[in-house]
């Protein structure tokens, strides 16, 4: 049974209204003249002279008539001889468990040359809004197996994480590998992945369902894949139609949801060129002055319900051009969600992997996802004093530029030590190396203990005889 055939099997209440004729077409739009009850958002069915069938969205309706964006392009549309079939209601996607384990199209088409599997509900792309009354605390994390995730900026179930990335840096492969080891801590509750891939490339793509298939992951896995020759205007919905699995395998289904977002920026792109084909007023770098409320669409789609046992954590990826932190789709959604975690390029052209800055990262729910109870007692003390002894490193390596390494103090010269094997030992680790937690703290606190007992003012004196090693001083080695 077609994808198709499921919806309008399940929804035969909407009413259709069909016309014959195009007014104008232009870009990924079609104008409708002499419609009468279409309103925003309804889903439109445009039927091409020789039975091909695309799917769009209404933009604008008046008396005169309605604007339809058409996601799979226009290419191949006659003013005369096409119709246009109007639904009654926004787009709704077949949702089910048997997705898992799936590949789909942006519109939640299945293209792994499987037939789709049974429909079990019918989801609004568009989700419905949740009332901040209902919504839970987040609290527990979830297990990236990454240290300087893990260790230093927790991602907590239930959050917005997003990850900004620039041309190059090896986002993908971070993506990937968290998806392959990302897992719940201290649960034998289901946990699910959304993969959402939107302008990617061919082999990237074929990158993506590789990693998953052979270490596993792909069972508990569903990807939406927009390739770069795919319509721009289906990257709009890519990101929709896969929330909408996930609120359902979250609030209906009491699954724990990661859903990863790779490139926003891609997204970003395909909304500027719709609101210039709709001859709208551009804001900041040509962007619609919409595009804050439209990323806050997606992005708040995601938390946990007081009175459902899911949730949705989000980590959605951008790339930032030119490396520009200041342009307008990483800064938007810095306001967003609740933190971000920073690639740095000096650490990629160091053969660092992966390549996370620390310093410029930020979980704003860390602090409540971590300590006795959660991670370990430590965890909070631990973070705070390798974040304080890393942002040192940087002004000893400033004046050791100026001066030289050798007219630095022997504190100095040890936080340079220091500053080598955190970059080297606890940032880079292998691309399918997993690290527990345990694994992590211990690797922070060793590599922590290569400073003097006196420069730790940020932990107890308590942890410190429990974690820190104690080391021979050169005058004991010689």
């Amino acid at each position: 049974m077609s994808t198709k055939t499921q919806v309008e099997e399940a929804i035969p209440t909407l009413r259709t209204k069909q016309y014959e004729g195009l007014a104008r077409i232009y870009g990924p739009l079609i104008v409708v003249e002499g419609t009468r009850d279409v309103s925003y958002d309804e889903t439109a069915e445009i039927i091409l002279p020789n039975g091909e069938l695309r799917r769009g969205r209404v933009l604008e309706a008046s008396e005169k008539g309605v604007v339809v964006e058409v996601w799979g392009g226009t290419t191949g549309l006659e003013m005369k001889s096409t119709r246009v079939r109007f639904l009654g209601g926004p787009l709704q996607i077949p949702v089910s468990t048997g997705m898992l384990g799936r590949i789909f199209n942006g519109l939640g088409e299945p293209i792994d040359d499987i037939a789709p599997p049974p429909a079990e509900a019918l989801a609004d792309v568009n989700g419905a809004p949740i009332n901040p009354v209902r919504r839970a605390y987040p609290q527990d994390l979830i297990i990236t197996g990454i240290s300087a995730i893990d260790g230093m900026n927790t991602l907590i179930r239930g959050q917005k994480l997003p990850l900004f990335s620039g041309s190059g840096l090896p986002h993908n492969e971070i993506a990937a590998q968290i998806a392959r080891q990302a897992h719940l801590a201290n649960s034998d509750e289901e946990f699910a992945v959304v993969f959402v891939a939107m302008g990617v490339k061919h082999d990237d793509a074929e990158f993506f369902w590789r990693s998953f298939n052979e270490s596993g992951a792909l069972s508990n896995t569903a990807m939406f894949l927009n390739l770069a020759d795919d319509p721009p205007m289906e990257r709009i919905i890519a990101p929709r139609a896969a929330l909408a699995l996930a609120e359902f395998l979250a609030f209906e289904r009491d699954m724990h949801v990661l859903v990863i977002m790779t490139d926003m920026t891609n997204y970003g792109e395909a909304l500027r060129e719709l609101a210039s084909q709709r001859g709208q007023i551009p804001s900041r770098k040509g962007y619609p002055g919409y595009l804050y409320s439209d990323l806050a669409s997606i992005y708040e789609r995601t938390g946990i319900l007081k009175d459902r046992k899911g949730s949705i954590t989000q980590v959605p990826i951008l790339t930032m051009p030119n490396d520009d932190i200041n342009h307008p789709m990483p800064d938007l959604t810095g306001y967003i969600t609740e933190g971000q975690i920073v690639l740095s390029r000096d650490l990629f052209r160091s053969g660092i992997y992966p390549c996370i800055n620390v310093l410029p990262s930020l979980s704003r729910l860390m602090k409540d996802g971590i300590g006795e109870g959660f991670t370990r007692a430590d965890h909070p003390a631990l973070s705070n004093q390798l974040y304080a002894a890393y942002a040192h490193v940087q002004e000893v390596r400033s004046l050791a530029a100026v001066i030289g390494e050798e007219e630095l103090s022997d504190v100095d010269k040890r936080y340079l030590a220091f500053g080598e094997a955190f970059e080297h030992r606890f940032i880079n680790q292998g691309e399918y190396e997993a690290r527990s937690i345990e694994q992590t703290l211990d690797l922070g606190w060793e590599i922590l203990s290569l400073l003097p007992k006196e420069e730790l003012t940020r932990v107890s004196e308590k942890e410190l005889e429990q974690h820190y090693i104690e080391r021979p001083s050169a005058t004991e080695e010689g």
